[in-house]
């Protein structure tokens, strides 16, 4: 018995040969699969060389432009315009979205202290009128224009430029690559959620002041127990169903409430 065991070494049991078959992969890495993936380095800070690179053209004021808000239920969409100075430039600026909000507090004071800028506001119900995008880019077009000294070159975030009679240069992913751009999502995203904490003041019971009107579940389950509010962007999927649900309720109480006719039936 113990004859027959396969011990590698007899003709009947030959050993497979080194390396994997044709009709497989292998499941042993080769000395290059072996080496450890390279890390993703850490997103590098947005800089001041392409407003710096036009100055040296002599093309200035330049400005940075960009949103917030465009995902929320409810709530303006507000854009930002921001013309950096390059000798006063508040340090630690970067995308809003990977600061605190007590640094972006912070950022927002020093900002406002040594640049020029401006806020602009597209309503609820201009976004129901014009749609998402155009709401925001007028809004966007808006807050350049609304600037102290008008800019000769204006960056954007994202893929569409503005309307604007300056050089305008849509930058995808600008806030985490050009300054300007940077101290305007600050802007932006600062000015949006103070105003959505006065919303909740006017409207309580929604959360506005926890969520700023992004639909989480807190906000869901308000709009399905509350109805909507004037603040909600109406058009949006999860606003008209709520409103819906809500106007099928009133109409069913409407009719409950309506006094019965009695009928006078002959014997």
């Amino acid at each position: 018995m113990i004859s027959n065991l396969n011990s590698g070494h007899r003709p009947e049991f030959p050993v497979a040969p080194l390396g994997a078959p044709a009709h497989d992969p292998g499941m042993i890495r080769t000395p290059q699969q072996d080496k450890p993936k390279p890390r993703k380095s850490a997103a590098v800070a947005p800089s001041f060389k392409r407003e710096r690179a036009l100055l040296k053209q002599g093309v200035w004021p330049v400005a940075g432009c960009d949103e917030a808000g465009r995902g929320p239920l409810a709530g303006p969409v507000v854009a930002a315009a921001v013309i950096l100075d390059p000798k006063r430039i508040p340090r630690g600026l970067d995308d809003s979205k990977r600061l605190t909000a007590e640094r972006r507090d912070a950022l927002f004071e020093e900002i406002c202290a040594t640049s020029s800028f401006a806020v602009a506001y597209a309503s609820p119900a201009r976004i129901d009128r014009d749609n998402i995008l155009r709401a925001s880019l007028w809004a966007l077009a808006r807050a350049v224009h609304a600037l102290p000294e008008a800019p000769k070159h204006v960056f954007v975030d994202g893929r569409d430029r503005i309307d604007t009679t300056a050089e305008c240069e849509a930058v995808i992913g600008g806030d985490g690559l050009v300054l300007s751009i940077a101290a305007a999502s600050i802007l932006a995203k600062v000015s949006r959620d103070r105003l959505m904490c006065r919303l909740a003041e006017d409207c309580p019971g929604y959360g506005f002041e926890i969520h700023k009107g992004y639909g989480v579940p807190q906000h869901l389950a308000a709009l399905r127990d509350l109805g909507p509010s004037l603040h909600h962007r109406r058009l949006f999927a999860p606003v008209a169903a709520a409103r819906a649900r809500h106007e099928a309720i009133a109409r069913d109480a409407d009719l409950l409430a309506e006094p019965l006719i009695a009928l006078d039936i002959p014997a």
